[in-house]
């Protein structure tokens, strides 16, 4: 875990705004003075779902670095405060409360679970403070429970550069349907609010095209052995198993499937989308699938640059889930700071008030990220819906598909 201190602490410093101040003069900026403010990131950092949540930190940390490079905010430089939730929504509570207690802190990206997610939404309302996920796909964060039928947003601080499960599960099932002629699926979630919410949404969605759910059941996080589990899939003679969850386990399902003679593919969300299921499972991956957010990242032209600096920094994790989503939801966090300052006579606005004002300004966000066109609906939702299922072929993520899907 790398952890970034959010306030200098030379004696020539004092606070101004929400951040920390380095000039003699009276200024935000101008005269070779500057301030310094904060992005928090939250993600798990180590453990279970580490190669994605290191994705995010150094999606981040990039954005940052490009800001600073290219002075995007006059006066004002950017750093990242990373902290490590370990995928548990406690330890996210804590971290928010953490973040909203450092007065630099201007906004926050992440968490990667959405259940994570669900602890950390009342500490950033309560500070008006923002939050951006770059991975968070369960509908209910942004429109409420009853999102099917009667949407309502709960929190106007937070947003998400990353499409919904309301998509995503559909656009799975039409695919397992139609394009791999699968019939009779077994549906496996892992009890969790992203891994439930995707497989029920898969399995109404597959039964509305036309397919059978041979069976259904649940697993642990953290379990190893799942030897019940695949002879009642053996049983149900299914041609497919969907996956609710993310790749610790999934790999390892995958891996006892085939080693049980269960030779059919497994098909996730983006939970599963990672070089370490590959790397877990071995072999038996092969010809698995899962859905990802948007289109692949390298394919996108504006990613390039982004893509060569992870490589080149050696930095660790995977970039290719949500590093791109990162630096975006970054990137939209320093744009509102620039936009809020600009509409304050060019000075950046005092403590609280500079949150609040992010706030307004993220939700007027409209401009080409490196993952493609951002901007958000009202409801916090990115309005970039595309989305991607990749299979493994040779040991490696390949995309089959790229589109959308229309629920109705």
């Amino acid at each position: 875990m790398v952890i970034f201190t959010s306030i200098l602490t030379t004696g020539a410093l004092t606070l101004t705004a929400c951040g920390s101040r380095d000039d003699s003069g009276d200024g935000d900026s101008g005269d070779g003075g500057s301030t310094t403010l904060t992005i928090g990131v939250d993600a798990p950092l180590s453990g279970e779902n580490s190669t994605t949540g290191l994705g995010i930190q150094y999606g981040a940390q990039i954005a940052v670095d490009d800001a600073n490079k290219k002075n995007t905010v006059p006066g004002v430089k950017f750093k990242i405060k990373a902290l490590d939730d370990k995928a548990q929504p406690a330890t996210g509570q804590q971290n928010a409360t953490a973040l909203v207690g450092d007065k630099s802190v201007v906004g926050a990206v992440g968490p990667l679970n959405s259940g994570v997610a669900q602890s950390m939404l009342q500490v950033f309302s309560s500070a008006d403070m923002v939050q951006i996920s770059p991975a968070n796909t369960n509908p209910e964060l942004t429109m409420g429970k009853n999102w099917q039928t009667a949407p309502k947003r709960p929190y106007k601080t937070y947003f998400r550069t990353a499409t919904t499960d309301a998509l995503q599960g559909g656009f799975a099932a039409e695919y397992a349907y139609t394009g791999l002629k699968k019939k009779n699926v077994f549906v496996v979630d892992d009890k969790q609010t992203y891994g439930a919410g995707l497989a029920k949404l898969f399995n109404e969605a597959f039964v509305k095209a036309g397919g059978k759910v041979a069976g259904t059941d649940h697993v642990n996080t953290g379990d190893k052995d799942f030897g019940a589990l695949v002879s009642k899939i053996k049983a149900a003679k299914a041609d497919l198993v969907y996956y609710g969850g993310q790749y610790d386990e999934s790999a390892l399902i995958t891996k006892q499937l085939k080693d049980a003679g269960v030779n059919i593919p497994l098909f996730g969300g983006d939970g599963m989308f990672a070089t370490t299921y590959i790397e877990t499972a071995g072999k038996p991956s092969e010809g698995d699938l899962a859905t990802a957010i948007g289109v692949p990242v390298d394919t996108l032209p504006g990613a390039k640059a982004f893509v060569d600096t992870y490589k080149a920094k050696g930095y660790k994790g995977d970039y290719g889930a949500y590093g791109a989503y990162a630096y975006d939801a970054t990137t939209a966090i320093i744009n509102s700071v620039k936009a809020a300052k600009a509409a304050n006579d060019d000075k950046l606005p005092s403590g609280d008030e500079l949150r609040s004002k992010v706030v307004e300004e993220v939700q007027k966000a409209d401009f080409e990220g490196i993952s493609g066109k951002l901007s958000f609906d009202e409801f916090g939702d990115t309005t970039n819906k595309q989305l991607t299922v990749y299979q493994v072929e040779k040991g490696k993520w390949k995309a089959v598909k790229t589109g959308t899907y229309d629920p109705s």
